[in-house]
């Protein structure tokens, strides 16, 4: 058996990890090297999957990202981590100071070098810092993609690390051999490990470039969790932190920011747009982060909408609010009026991420989200609901014809989903208002709702059912 068919041995059927067996514990590797050496590869390759974002130009990951991996039943969280540049300055810096942070937090270090370059004079210096940690440590000697290129390996030797080990991360050779070393240098999984009933309620930080979404993330962590810097774009991948707020657990997600449709991306940026995309889908409230001190965008609107057709609850964060001024309300306040009407039921919140203004109103707002989100209302209250509503403004007459609303279910939670039956197709106006009506009365607030409608003749036996259509 290859090394490539003893990797994929590891992986289930479907491609996805086995259940682990290790009472839950999660050790942590961090995966630290220099720019472009191929760490996130090699991680996508750890993964089984493409979950990190590979580019072939150096600085395509900044931050600490974590995922969970799998190998041979034991379970472990991987941080892929930015190019360490030992000694470098700003953004650059930053990405070093990150990847030194995932090593002090770390049971152990998988350090990538390239082995077709050799060693290097940073690889010295980050081999010295990880000497100097105390850290288990595996050496990567990663694009020894045949034989041939064992021999490059050998010459790894010196950064004093320890055996190197031979892998391709591009082609998975090696692969099975360099996990059982990492496996071996972790700590033994205890017996049992008690944890919480239940996880931590999942938000995602979502917005523009440069609004302040990992500002925020670090503000509420209490810590530099997330690069920040003037240059918008910063963040590439998806970040997450659990954060304890009002009593609670919350995994916060800090995504990449979202310049323009999907369709006009490519490279690094399109595959970051994929991850917030899919930050969006597995959160279970998205917090939308927009420039108080700027004029509202169509970005901002697309934003919204996609968190809506998401069908996630929504809380509307405006940040930077130290800068906005009395005349800066005046017209914030009518652009609110004006391009927000259609999430009037969204709670807001004015904060500042850099100064920690208002962020004790976050929690309330996306716990109210997350009520509305989770809301369901009995069948009977609904009916008697909706034959009140209706006697007061009944559908208009079009054509001769007047629909006629037999009655009404909720379907579904997380978010709302109603089915109204009738006896002809209801009108987009009207479903707006019933909509109105259910928020005025039953809440919902914070989430969309989703209402369909289901065509009845009272005088046949079956009937045909209308698209579905979602409000919001």
């Amino acid at each position: 058996m290859n090394h490539v068919d003893e990797y994929q041995q590891g992986l289930s059927a479907d491609g996805d990890l086995p259940a682990a067996d290790d009472g839950g514990f999660s050790p942590v590797v961090a995966v630290v090297g220099g720019p472009n050496v191929g760490k996130s590869t090699l991680v996508n390759r750890i993964l089984g999957r493409r979950a990190a974002v590979v580019e072939d130009v150096p600085g395509v990951t900044r931050d600490r990202v974590t995922y969970d991996a799998n190998w041979r039943g034991r379970r472990f969280t991987v941080v892929d981590t930015g190019g360490w540049q030992p000694g470098a300055r700003g953004l650059v810096g930053q990405i070093t100071e990150q990847a030194q942070i995932a090593v002090e937090a770390a049971d152990a270090v998988l350090f990538v070098v390239d082995a077709a370059v050799g060693p290097t004079d940073a690889d010295q210096a980050v081999a010295g810092v990880l000497q100097r940690s105390d850290k288990p440590v595996v050496l990567a000697a990663n694009k020894v993609d045949d034989v041939r290129a064992e021999a490059d390996a050998a010459a790894l030797w010196s950064l004093g690390v320890g055996e190197p080990v031979p892998v391709s991360a591009l082609h998975g050779r090696g692969s099975g051999d360099l996990l059982d070393a990492v496996l071996a240098a972790l700590p033994p999984a205890p017996r049992e490990v008690i944890g919480e009933e239940g996880g931590p309620r999942r938000v995602a930080l979502v917005g523009r470039p440069n609004v302040g979404k990992s500002s925020l993330l670090n503000q509420l962590a209490g810590q530099q969790r997330a690069l920040v810097d003037e240059v918008g774009g910063t963040t590439r991948d998806p970040v997450d932190e659990l954060v304890e707020l009002g009593g609670k657990q919350w995994r916060f997600v800090d995504t990449a920011g979202i310049r323009r449709r999907l369709q006009g991306l490519q490279g690094a940026d399109y595959y970051s747009s994929l991850r917030t995309a899919g930050a969006v889908q597995s959160a279970e409230v998205v917090v939308v982060l927009i420039d108080a001190s700027e004029p509202l965008t169509e970005q901002d609107l697309r934003i919204i909408s996609m968190v809506i057709d998401a069908g996630r609850a929504l809380v509307l964060a405006f940040n930077k609010w130290d800068l906005v001024d009395g005349e800066r309300r005046y017209y914030l306040d009518r652009e609110i009026d004006r391009q927000l009407a259609r999430v009037w039921w969204a709670p807001r919140v004015n904060v500042s991420a850099k100064t920690g203004r208002h962020l004790d109103r976050l929690v309330p707002a996306m716990e109210q989200a997350l009520e509305g989100w989770g809301t369901r209302v009995p069948t009977a209250a609904l009916n008697g609901w909706v034959a009140d509503v209706v006697a007061a403004r009944p559908h208009p007459v079009r054509g001769g014809k007047q629909p006629k609303v037999l009655f009404i279910t909720q379907s579904d939670v997380r978010p709302p989903r109603f089915v109204v039956f009738a006896t002809g197709f209801l009108e987009a106006n009207y479903r707006r208002f019933l909509e109105r009506r259910l928020r005025e009365t039953y809440g919902f607030t914070g989430s969309p709702i989703n209402i369909s409608v289901r065509t009845r003749d009272r005088r046949a036996k079956g009937g045909q059912a209308a698209g579905p259509r979602k409000t919001g």
